[in-house]
């Protein structure tokens, strides 16, 4: 198991259950949400102080094991 995924957690109590940094209420999902949408690793960090560079690695790593776990359909083109 990567190492930095020590850096996740979930609890029922937090965030209904949803996978956050570990100690913060900062969801995975939006982390990967910013960096999907062109956001860079240092501004998250500007705006997210509490946040280190391991945090955002980790935040990767995780959407990339559950990538290995679930399915995900991806429309094939049409031809025009």
């Amino acid at each position: 198991m990567n190492a930095l995924l020590n850096r996740i957690s979930t609890d029922p109590l937090v965030c209904f259950g949803k996978p956050c940094i570990k100690g913060t209420r900062i969801w995975v999902s939006l982390l990967l949400d910013f960096l999907a949408a062109g956001t860079t690793i240092e501004e998250i960090l500007e705006d997210y102080p509490q946040l280190h560079r391991e945090d955002i690695y980790a935040a990767i790593a995780y959407g990339a094991e559950m990538s290995r776990e679930r399915f995900v359909e991806i429309p094939s083109p049409t031809a025009a």
